[in-house]
């Protein structure tokens, strides 16, 4: 009788084992992951550097300077005392309390001119990066001279249109009326209005316009077959693609748009209550040695632009990246399909 012999099978692995497996399996992506936030960090690290000292170096320097109070005549010696007083709040309390009303015009000013330029920028520098994107002869002078007032330093946009809106300038002669454009009143916040406009709406649109590069060809020509027409390829197509690059824009903008000092000081000029913005009020409060006011507003407009800028990046961050659905495990990217009637659905 022959004794068969049954090869040994593999060996049972335990439960333990198995765990142990796993356990060794799941920490070689925590590794890699750790190495690469190693990396990122060290390549981000020397453009934190450069942050701290240029900004948050400067901002920690004024808050502890909007502590302390204008120096003031020393009653001893009847000399101006050689030291500043600290003073605590109280400039802040001034702020809102003697000083309110020259900080609520301010306030009330910036706010004006950031959301109507800004307004104004995004849709005339859509229309411009549409106008850029279509090929025709002479797209490189038509692109250049588009870009040419965002080039011009904000003192020579200043001074052109101070000369256009003199009293006999050439935006008088071109209505028909005598309007005192660079005086107190409404015409100057126009005037400001329409300098800015003009010199920034490019930036907007070079922008715009690297969006709409890489948008494919391919997609336009599916949805002309589709029967889609240009104003719904333009809603559905071109500015759900190009909202990403758009939000950043302006984005940008309106951080910029919040400190504008430059442009309504040369054109209408200092301490005109109808333009005056807050950079231009701790410029006014600098110049006249009161340190300490001037940076408790600049640090009130340096709150002010933060908050503008989280609640831009909380209400508004999904888009200002792109949508990341389509790269999600799981997730199959969301299609658009152009029926006969001209209907897009989802």
């Amino acid at each position: 009788m022959t004794k068969t012999e049954i090869p040994p099978g593999p060996a049972a692995v335990s439960p333990r084992s198995q765990r142990v497996r796993r356990r060794r399996g799941a920490r070689k992506p925590a590794r890699a992951a750790a190495g690469s936030g190693r990396m990122a960090a060290l390549l981000v690290s020397p453009t934190l550097l450069v942050l701290t000292v240029v900004v948050l170096c400067p901002t920690l320097m004024a808050l502890k300077e909007s502590l302390y109070g204008p120096q003031r005549l020393d009653p001893a010696t009847g000399f101006i005392s050689d030291t500043e007083p600290f003073v605590g709040l109280e400039n802040y309390a001034d702020i809102f309390g003697a000083a309110g009303d020259r900080f609520w015009n301010a306030f009330w000013n910036t706010t004006f001119f950031t959301v109507v330029t800004v307004a104004l920028e995004t849709v005339i520098g859509v229309a411009m990066a549409l106008i850029m994107h279509k090929a025709f002869r002479g797209r490189a002078l038509v692109r250049a001279g588009f870009l040419v007032p965002w080039a011009a330093p904000t003192a020579i946009s200043g001074l052109l249109w101070r000369w256009i809106f003199n009293s006999d300038g050439i935006a008088n002669a071109l209505i028909g009326r005598q309007i005192l454009w660079t005086t107190e009143g409404f015409q100057a916040k126009v005037a400001v209005v329409v300098a800015e406009v003009w010199k920034t709406a490019p930036f907007i649109g070079l922008l715009v316009l690297a969006g709409l590069q890489v948008i494919p060809k391919d997609v336009y020509e599916a949805a002309r077959i589709d029967g889609a027409s240009p104003l719904r390829q333009f809603w559905q197509i071109t500015l759900p693609l190009v909202k990403p690059t758009l939000l950043v824009a302006v984005l940008f903008r309106c951080m910029d748009a919040l400190r504008m000092f430059d442009l309504p000081y040369i054109l209408i000029g200092a301490q005109k209550n109808s333009v005056e913005t807050l950079s231009m009020l701790v410029q006014n409060e600098a110049s006249n040695v009161r340190l300490g006011p001037a940076s408790a507003y600049a640090v009130l407009l340096f709150l002010y632009v933060l908050l503008v800028a989280l609640a831009f990046v909380r209400l508004l961050g999904a888009d200002l990246v792109g949508d990341d659905s389509a790269g999600a495990p799981g997730r199959k990217p969301r299609r658009l399909r152009f029926s006969r009637r001209n209907e897009v659905t989802a």
